[in-house]
């Protein structure tokens, strides 16, 4: 596996617990590289809940992020949007600027500007926006420009309209797995309280903190199979055979950030299986 040691990722996504299930396996596979990983949810998550009061909500939800983070060894830090009515507008874009200019990342993890959530759409659309712009000293002149881009990466959906993900890297997580679901576990009023209210599950929940753990894993073990289903033609293109417990996860190097190049693939996405580079 190539050194990842002195690499820096930056997980931009639209909630806390976006980073949990869609790239999980490899935030924790570069914490444990000794890379530095900082996870920023755009919004405050105050709308994620069905009887917490958004503003106490809001506080629930930066202590459980930075729980998660502190789970893995990683920074994980919630900005002041609100949950729900975001939109890729120009203080967003110049939000995202700054802070690629500032942590200087050699890896961007990011939804896809088409996704199910409108937070997602925002908040890819505004990474993408950003991406050139990033370079452009005369843009937020306040924080100096960078002098090449960041790789950006698009974290897995299973969406096909208006085009499906093109899997240009693809990761075995297996490892990684359990340490995945205890970081999302900390996540306690999305993954047994929220989620599972809104999918009319909620009564399913086992009840004592010693099975959540179990019926967490669960619930993480049916979506790597929709994952490995949703990819098999991509998995057996890179000669990888998944058994009924692999869990992968598959990635869309953005062309509109800096191209993935054969000598930095394994450092910014150690152990990868297969990858599409320009």
């Amino acid at each position: 596996m190539a050194d990842s040691a002195n690499c820096r990722v930056l997980l931009l996504g639209a909630h806390p617990d976006d980073a949990e299930v869609f790239a999980g396996g490899l935030v924790v596979r570069h914490c444990r590289a000794g890379s530095r990983v900082r996870i920023i949810s755009v919004t405050d998550g105050r709308s994620g809940h069905h009887e917490i009061p958004p503003e106490e909500l809001v506080r629930v939800r930066r202590q459980e992020a930075q729980a998660a983070g502190e789970r893995v060894g990683a920074e994980y830090v919630t900005w002041d949007f609100p949950d729900g009515s975001l939109e890729p507008s120009l203080e967003v874009r110049r939000a995202v600027i700054r802070e690629v200019r500032t942590f200087k990342p050699d890896l961007i993890l990011t939804h896809r500007p088409n996704d199910y959530h409108p937070d997602h759409r925002a908040v890819g659309s505004a990474v993408q926006d950003a991406s050139y712009l990033v370079t452009v000293p005369h843009v937020c002149q306040d924080t100096p420009a960078l002098r090449r881009d960041p790789v950006v990466a698009y974290m897995s959906d299973l969406f096909t309209r208006p085009n499906r993900l093109r899997a240009d890297v693809v990761i075995d997580v297996s490892d990684e797995f359990d340490e995945v679901v205890a970081m999302a576990a900390c996540h306690e009023s999305q993954f047994f309280q929220w989620l599972p209210y809104h999918e009319g599950i909620l009564p399913d929940v086992p009840p004592a903190p010693s099975e959540r753990l179990t019926w967490l894993s669960e619930r993480f073990r049916d979506w790597a199979r929709q994952r490995r289903e949703h990819f098999h033609d991509e998995l057996l293109a890179s000669q990888f055979e998944p058994t009924d417990r692999s869990v992968i996860e598959v990635y869309e190097v953005s062309e509109y950030a800096r191209r993935l190049d054969a000598g930095e693939r394994l450092r910014l996405f150690p152990g990868a299986l297969a990858s599409r580079v320009s």
